[in-house]
């Protein structure tokens, strides 16, 4: 889909041409009087119309709008939230057969975050899963036109918001399709097929006879009960110096979870397709990358598999080395995320990065804790910890930092290991993350436990393609600090010109209180 942005009041957009225009309405609208200013004030004063929040007035071929449908939606105050809950009211306006093209203007000037919200909506509306199921019929919405009379001044924040919007459909994307539509093989091939398209991208896929080799006893103990082999994905995105030190993305990439022989109840079961969510946000993240070009290294790791549990799957009790060489007894298979984690946090180190953040859809804990609002945030930095949670705020995609005390370890002591892989009910994903922070040594390091935010179920069961916008924003405030550096050359990371958001075909983890990735309340 197209995203356009253009300089416009009521007068000039009353002659747009398309099939709808939506017009958002604050309290404090100027008056005016052109046409639609005029039908906007006749509504309100005969009461057929408020610009409270949720309010709206649809109409049908009105005379001197060129648009064939006219809805009015309220924004109260303009803000982002008020502009993103009228227009989610409004899908289907959106979604109508044989609407093609859609302007959304605003009576007053537009800030930034109300104009991400905006395109981040219509983004969401127009987008349709298709890859398995052929009958899928394609939403008609092409383009939207986002216009504005400070348009002018939005021209950077538009072109992040277009990029965060390819970047979640990217990851949307794959996180959607079915595990046999989304194999570590397949995952490695889109990851692949994007450096190829994207020239500042790099892509390295080290097959199981490569992990072997670097030792990664605890990803490979998770693979070894799966006919499907492992893919251990590295990515670089290469936009500053070579010698600038690379933030580094690790994506939990679960292909398909069964829990192992600690096998997962049959309910909900299909959902651990999406336990590759932390790899699919990475994915998408790097598709965004390509479209903003920003003035800073990005290293990607995603540690691709299934958990399966077949004769050769590993046991309850059983003990592996990691790469970092210390010891880990499995006390529970479905506990399997971690074990992934936990070689490629290590591996992570070899780049030096200035930080490191892993994804992963990870606990049924933080799902309990949080809900599907906020991702859960654990940090051994508290600069970083705060650069994560402004992002978040900034992109509107939320998360919350939550406690990393020396006594949650308490509970992954082993009699027989370094380390157990679960600690028990109690803070079940405060002792998961305390469980991979033994794995980052002196690296700043965060963990966003998204197992609550990376997907929705029921009957708008899918993919949301968190926590991409906070990654994104995270990376260019990145980019900023270091562009404030003595010696450091301020580079534009605006596209050059607005581009076309697509899902580029070839993306409740969440479990127990135990902290496992077993489906929650079973």
């Amino acid at each position: 889909m197209n995203f356009e942005l253009k300089t416009l009041d009521l007068a000039s957009a009353a002659l747009q041409p398309g099939d709808l225009l939506v017009v958002l309405v604050g309290d404090n609208a100027p008056k005016a009087s052109d046409a639609l200013s005029t039908l906007i004030a006749h509504a309100q004063k005969n009461g057929d119309f408020e610009a409270k929040a949720g309010k709206s007035l649809a109409m049908y071929a009105v005379p001197a709008i060129q648009a064939r449908h006219l809805l009015l939606l309220g924004v109260g105050d303009g803000s982002a939230k008020a502009v993103r809950q009228a227009l989610a009211a409004a899908a289907g306006g959106f979604t109508r057969e044989g609407t093609k093209q859609a302007v959304i203007v605003s009576a007053s000037p537009l800030a930034e975050d109300a104009l991400y919200a905006a395109v981040q909506c219509a983004a969401e509306l127009a987008y349709q899963y298709g890859t398995s199921k052929p009958s899928a019929k394609a939403v008609a919405l092409q383009g939207v036109t986002i216009g504005a009379p400070n348009a002018q001044e939005l021209g950077g924040a538009f072109g992040v918001a277009q990029a965060t919007a390819t970047g979640v459909a990217f990851a949307r994307e794959w996180a959607n399709r079915p595990a046999n539509y989304a194999t570590p093989k397949m995952l490695a091939d889109a990851a692949e097929t994007l450096a190829g398209e994207h020239k500042r991208i790099k892509c390295k896929i080290h097959k199981p006879e490569d992990v072997a080799k670097l030792g990664m006893g605890a990803f490979m103990a998770v693979a070894q009960g799966s006919k499907e082999p492992l893919r251990f994905i590295e990515l670089h995105y290469s936009g500053a110096d070579k010698g600038d030190k690379p933030v580094v993305l690790v994506g939990k990439g679960i292909t398909f979870d069964t829990g192992g022989i600690s096998l997962k109840p049959a309910p909900d079961m299909d959902e651990m397709k999406y336990d590759m969510g932390g790899a699919a946000s990475v994915l998408g993240t790097f598709r965004a990358l390509a479209e903003l070009k920003p003035a800073i290294n990005v290293v990607g790791l995603i540690p691709a598999c299934e958990n399966m549990p077949d004769g050769g799957a590993v046991k309850p009790g059983d003990v592996v080395t990691s790469m970092s060489g210390q010891t880990i007894e499995i006390l529970n298979t479905d506990a399997e995320g971690r074990l992934v984690l936990c070689d490629a946090l290590h591996y992570a180190e070899r780049f030096e990065p200035a930080a490191v953040v892993d994804i992963a859809t990870l606990t049924g804990a933080c799902v309990i804790a949080l809900g599907a609002q906020r991702s859960g945030l654990f940090s051994n930095n508290d600069a970083l910890a705060q650069a994560l949670q402004n992002a978040g705020d900034k992109a509107q995609d939320w998360c919350w930092r939550m406690p990393l005390d020396d006594e949650y370890a308490d509970g992954l002591k082993s009699n027989f290991a370094d380390v157990a892989n679960v600690g028990g009910r109690p803070a079940g994903a405060v002792t998961a993350a305390k469980f991979l922070q033994r794995f980052v040594g002196n690296m700043a390091w965060a963990h966003l436990d998204i197992a609550g935010t990376a997907w929705r179920s029921g009957a708008k069961k899918g993919a949301t393609g968190r926590p991409v916008g906070l990654l994104l924003q995270y990376l260019l405030s990145a980019q900023k600090a270091d562009a404030s550096k003595p010696g450091k050359a301020d580079k534009d990371a605006r596209p050059a010109k607005a581009k076309a958001v697509k899902a580029d075909k070839p993306g409740k983890a969440a479990v127990n209180q135990d902290g496992s990735d077993r489906p929650a309340g079973n």
